[in-house]
């Protein structure tokens, strides 16, 4: 804990002096990138020690496998081209004799199948290392959480491998017209360097807390152009400025340092005090009604979210006083600094959804959820997102118990608001009395499922269950069962991007 606060307060400074002196119109890209990186690995090195030894092996594996898609042989068979299309299915025009062209083509399938493969070796090898890592530290390293915990960084390093794997594959073995514009404006067109790759994965803005960010991005950031991208895609002119702004953090940082200072005192005060381990009790559970539980329960909840709160806001004011996360402008004209931010703690606290509570907690994490899985897994997308983020997390039952209720506690929140939300717009006080019922019904819901999260093993899990009842589990499967299921619109989405997908290849045929 020491070492990280050392770390990130010795980032903050130095993201405040790397603004301001390898600016980019003071030093190059390569400037740049090779500070960023350097110290990152020294803070890497400084935090964990020899265990920093892990980031650095799944780093370099990774960009050899990302370099495995490279064709050197491909020019001699371009005379033989005419096709390539979206399947990476080539059409050989020449008229060879058998068995030559059956030759051909098997070697051509074979090195443009090669392509692709990297992508997906990228997400296996990152998340299966990760989780070797996860089952060293709960059975090597005993069963809880170690003084020198490697497992974050690593995380977050697995996030940007699958990330820009999955943005490598879009720009490079992927049509525009299979795209969402999402994924063709984040799209990388080339492979990165090796200092860009390094830098992007190891820079000290992000290699002790993350958060997780876009290629694209942060090379725009390293090469200046951060800013004016964004402003463009806002169009700034229309937001009254006569000329090109050139927005400073320092406002965005100070007010994020005040966040991350009221977010140690609360952890310093409450957390110790309010320990989740109590809702479980022996004497506990015999002298206290069922709703003052429930009523402990949201207590003791509040009271582990301080951590979170200084740990995210901290290392997003470390990368704006870099002068990284600029997002353009908001409709009252002020400039925003929340590209990078990992929670909305007002939307948070006064979430009236299951979505809108997940939307808001741990930003980077559930968008790079929706790039690598949600937008490409072909069925039960919301099942393998959830399954994913268990998995990702690590490997204590605690979890599994979490992201398994939470699928079942989101899918029944859909079907009631898909089908009653409607009865209460009519009018103001019907609106207020919605909003409050699922605010509470929200947080109680939340608390609920992520208890398990925090207790970690399986026999506390089970016993905090059965003092409660499973209540929310069999009032999920009532919802289910009795409330008829109506698509969302981004299933709908999800249908005629497929059937565009679909046309577009035929035609290619």
């Amino acid at each position: 804990m020491i070492n990280f606060v050392a770390c990130q307060l010795f980032a903050l400074l130095a993201a405040f002096w790397f603004r301001i002196y390898l600016s980019p119109s003071h030093a190059s890209s390569a400037v740049r990138h090779a500070f960023a990186t350097l110290f990152g690995i020294y803070f890497a090195v400084f935090c964990f020690g020899w265990y920093s030894i892990h980031l650095f092996v799944l780093v370099m594996m990774n960009y050899g496998i990302m370099n495995m898609a490279s064709i050197p042989n491909i020019h001699r068979y371009f005379p033989l081209i005419l096709e390539l299309g979206s399947s990476n299915k080539v059409t050989v025009a020449a008229k060879l004799s058998d068995p030559w062209s059956e030759v051909l083509d098997l070697v051509l399938d074979f090195e443009l199948e090669k392509a692709e493969v990297p992508e997906l070796y990228s997400f296996v090898v990152a998340m299966g290392y990760l989780t070797l890592c996860h089952i060293s530290r709960i059975y090597i390293f005993h069963y809880g959480i170690l003084t020198t915990d490697f497992s974050g960084p690593l995380m977050i390093i697995t996030q940007k491998i699958t990330t820009l794997a999955c943005q490598l594959h879009d720009g490079i073995g992927r049509q525009a017209e299979e795209l969402t514009a999402e994924q063709n404006r984040l799209a990388v067109k080339s492979r990165p360097s090796l200092l860009e790759y390094l830098s992007y994965l190891l820079n000290f803005m992000s290699i002790i807390a993350g958060p997780c960010s876009n290629y694209k991005d942060y090379i725009a950031f390293i090469e200046g152009r951060h800013v004016h991208m964004k402003l463009l895609e806002v169009n700034w002119k229309q937001k009254g400025y006569d000329r090109l702004p050139d927005p400073s953090p320092t406002g965005a940082v100070m007010y994020k340092l005040c966040i991350t200072l009221v977010s140690l005192i609360l952890f310093l005060t409450l957390t110790k005090n309010f320990p989740m381990a109590y809702i479980i009790d022996n004497e506990f559970l015999d002298k206290t009604p069922f709703l003052s539980r429930l009523g402990y329960l949201y207590v003791v909840t509040q009271a582990a979210k301080p951590k979170y709160y200084f740990a995210w806001t901290l290392a997003d004011a470390v990368n704006n006083a870099a002068g990284y996360g600029f997002s353009g402008v908001d409709e009252r004209g002020s400039f925003r600094w929340d590209l990078l931010s990992n929670l909305n703690i007002w939307n948070i606290e006064t979430a009236t959804s299951f979505k809108m509570y997940l939307e808001n907690w741990n930003i980077q994490t559930a968008a790079w959820l929706k790039r690598v899985c949600y937008d490409r897994a072909p069925w039960y997308p919301t099942a393998l997102t959830f399954i994913l983020s268990a998995l990702w997390h690590g490997i204590y039952p605690g979890y599994y118990f979490t992201f398994l209720t939470g699928i079942l506690i989101t899918l029944a929140a859909r079907a009631i608001r898909n089908n009653c939300r409607q009865y209460f717009l009519s009018s103001v006080p019907l609106k207020m009395a919605y909003d409050v019922v699922t605010w509470a019904a929200t947080q109680l819901a939340v608390c609920y499922t992520v208890a398990p999260f925090v207790m970690l093993a399986v026999e506390p899990t089970i016993k905090f269950y059965k003092s409660v009842y499973f209540h929310m589990h069999i009032l999920s499967i009532l919802v289910l069962l009795l409330l008829p299921i109506r698509p969302q619109a981004s299933s709908l989405r999800r249908a005629q991007n497929q059937a565009m997908v679909n046309s577009v290849k035929s035609k290619d045929k």
